[in-house]
């Protein structure tokens, strides 16, 4: 024998607003940021489907917003031929840059050898400071970290001419010590470690220099694994700043050996003009756009832990 029992209805406290109609209200709140999305989409989805595109359907007008024939002569065009003129083929990305040991990848490991160098250098260097600003009574340390907040104030681009003048004198142009040891100081990464460190209780430092641990060994053992997620979300920073960078690599660079992917990209840009290089161009920049999406979806939780565990508000 079944005994059905009768569901109590929903009380609605006067006054109150119904759970649909809070729903809809969130939903209709959301709408702006589904757009933005969609506006930020939308270029990098264009970038990939002409990346696939023939050379015939590049130059079409109207322009398909689905490849009808997705193809890789983007990448490499095995019926391009340089003797025979035909404007429906063009050499692919891979048969480019054929001066260059390696071709395009040489841009690309550039850009990874400097990027990667970087970003550990820029967190050595930051958390080194940063825990002798915070763990140490250094006399006049408060007046070291303000110039250090103040150097933060001054546009980067104020510096260019000087460093430039040193890298110039240091004999550093068109090497990778031109790329890597201007950039190493990040005033932004001092000041957000400082942050972090002091929510981490002094009595962590004492206790391991009881212990007859060195000021070395503490900041390798105990500092840096409790720095972790902070440096995980300034890793983000730094290493997308770095991989994107152009003006300075375009300044200190002389080769096509030493060009990293910004400049490479820029330089085939200007070199092969005209819709039928549409593909080539989009193809480089989908490689060059890859490694940047994979790098921020692999560290995204500790981004967003490190920025938490900052002490930083908004």
């Amino acid at each position: 024998m079944t005994v059905q029992t009768e569901r109590p209805a929903l009380r609605v406290v006067p006054g109150s607003t119904p759970p649909a109609r809070r729903g809809s209200r969130a939903r209709r709140a959301r709408a702006p940021l589904y757009l933005l999305a969609i506006t930020m989409i939308v270029p990098f989805y264009w970038m990939v489907i002409t990346a696939f595109k023939p050379v015939s359907e590049i130059t079409r007008n109207p322009p398909s917003f689905v490849p009808e024939s997705p193809t890789t002569v983007g990448f490499s065009d095995p019926g391009w031929d340089p003797a025979t003129d035909n404007p429906g083929r063009v050499a692919g990305l891979f048969q480019r840059f054929t001066e260059v040991d390696l071709g395009f990848w040489r841009f690309a490991v550039n850009s990874v050898v400097v990027a990667t160098a970087i970003t550990v250098l820029a967190l050595l260097a930051a958390s080194l400071a940063a825990y002798v600003i915070t763990k140490h009574a250094v006399r006049g340390r408060r007046v070291i970290f303000l110039m250090i907040l103040g150097s933060m104030m001054i546009p980067w681009q104020a510096t260019l001419v000087p460093n430039y003048l040193v890298v110039r004198n240091l004999g550093w142009i068109d090497s990778y010590l031109g790329y890597i040891v201007p950039a190493i100081p990040k005033a932004f990464v001092v000041f957000f470690l400082v942050q972090y460190l002091q929510s981490i209780p002094n009595d962590l430092i004492e206790a391991a220099r009881i212990d007859g641990a060195g000021e070395w060994r503490i900041w390798w053992q105990v500092v840096m694994p409790l720095l972790r997620p902070a440096l995980a979300a300034m890793s983000i920073f730094v290493m997308l700043g770095e991989w994107n960078n152009f003006l300075w690599p375009l300044i200190i660079v002389e080769s096509d050996q030493m060009a990293n992917l910004p400049v490479a990209l820029a330089r085939l840009n200007s070199a092969f003009t005209g819709a039928q290089h549409m593909g080539v161009i989009m193809a480089a920049s989908l490689l060059a756009s890859l490694p940047t999406v994979v790098f921020f979806l692999l560290f995204q939780k500790h981004f967003t832990r490190g920025i938490a565990m900052s002490g930083l508000k908004g």
